[in-house]
């Protein structure tokens, strides 16, 4: 069973290792006991967030069509995904982050090397406004759950890489928290060197593999 996390506080950009190994997979993730302390402590905190394990439908969906969010149906799922991916792609537009459209779902590619400093889970100034256009979009388009994965090259411990990755993701996150969207939205995970995308034989390779994705994901109902 993969265990995951739905949101954290901004407060874990100051964590350095508050995981836990889970029983079932035997992967670190971030403790409950840690992502329970995080919550409520103000700050431009994911407050509203859940952090735990999530098993079978995804909880976020069936919170946010009880809150009054309709969900998507039929034809209405492709066209609703189409607009808000030509919106994104009209905002970040030279930003240097990629929008790629896989069925019904769209995925945002945030190179580290134009988000973070190395070894840094802080946003660098001249991003957070290329986050505030997503967020724009994000906040017109509320029928979309939003995952959030970090992710690095190979470099480093496998514990470090996760820790990185995770605070990372959480940054991203809590930005576009702050402009105004849906906290129940959010699913966050570090995926630390787990799932590169090019070789980290080479520094080309680690560059790419060193990131944040985003991925939209209509809400069906």
């Amino acid at each position: 069973m993969k265990s995951k996390i739905i949101a954290a506080s901004i407060a874990a950009l100051a964590l350095t290792a508050c995981t836990t190994t889970d029983p079932y997979t035997g992967q670190q993730r971030i403790s409950n006991t840690a992502g329970g302390a995080l919550l409520g402590t103000g700050g431009g905190a994911l407050a509203g967030a859940l952090v735990g394990a999530a098993v079978g439908g995804d909880p976020r969906v069936g919170a946010l069509i009880g809150a009054g969010v309709g969900g998507l149906t039929g034809a209405a799922i492709g066209n609703y995904m189409d607009q808000q991916e030509a919106e994104l792609r009209a905002q970040l537009q030279g930003t240097g982050v990629s929008v790629t459209r896989v069925g019904d779902q769209i995925i945002l590619n945030m190179p580290s090397n134009i988000t973070f400093a190395t070894d840094s889970a802080t946003v660098q100034p001249q991003f957070t406004s290329t986050l505030t256009s997503v967020a724009l979009v994000l906040k017109k388009f509320d029928k979309t759950i939003v995952d959030v994965y970090g992710h690095t090259d190979s470099t480093g411990s496998a514990e470090y890489n996760l820790g990185l990755s995770q605070r990372r993701a959480v940054s991203v996150a809590t930005l576009l928290a702050n402009q105004g969207i849906d906290q129940r939205r959010f699913y966050i995970e570090g995926m630390g060197a787990t799932q590169p995308i090019a070789s980290n034989a080479n520094e080309s390779g680690r560059a790419q593999n060193r990131r944040v994705e985003i991925k939209l994901s209509p809400i069906q109902g």
